[in-house]
């Protein structure tokens, strides 16, 4: 019995609907094809959660087997980037060893966001902890609302 990869499927809600299942089925073919070094050579991304409350938006990365160290924060002109890069760790002294599936990603990296106005770009933190980077950007006072009293002639 071989093991395959799982490939979770998610609704398709554009109008493109022919157009992304063929990119999806091609995705699925390039990336079983076996024994290919493609998944080296291409590098990663880090998959990213963004949530939004009344007070701030939150974004959250995986970024497994990197410290914050290896991990670079930057923003330019309302644009939050996320780059670094995570270095294969393979033993040299074996030389008997051979790699039966070789599915984890490793290179550098670089996510970008556009940030809307809302977010005050002064006041944004980063936490980085257990392989997981938090980033807060909490909503500038006006973007918060408000409720307005109706007042009484």
């Amino acid at each position: 019995m071989a093991i395959t990869k799982y490939i979770r499927r998610r609704p398709i809600r554009s109008g493109w609907r022919d157009l992304e299942a063929m990119s999806n089925r091609m995705s699925q073919f390039f990336d079983t094809v076996p024994f290919s070094t493609d998944s080296v050579d291409r590098g990663w991304a880090p998959h990213v959660d963004v949530i939004e409350t009344d007070e701030e938006l939150t974004l959250t990365a995986e970024l497994p087997g990197l410290s914050e160290n290896d991990v670079t924060i930057n923003l330019d002109n309302s644009v939050l980037s996320i780059s670094g890069e995570k270095t294969a760790i393979r033993n040299e002294d074996e030389t008997e060893q051979r790699s039966h599936v070789w599915e984890r990603r490793y290179g550098s990296f670089n996510r970008s966001f556009t940030l809307p106005r809302t977010v005050s770009t002064e006041d944004i933190s980063a936490l980085f902890e257990n392989g997981v980077l938090t980033i807060h950007m909490p909503k500038v006072p006006e973007a918060k609302g408000r409720t307005i009293e109706i007042c009484k002639n």
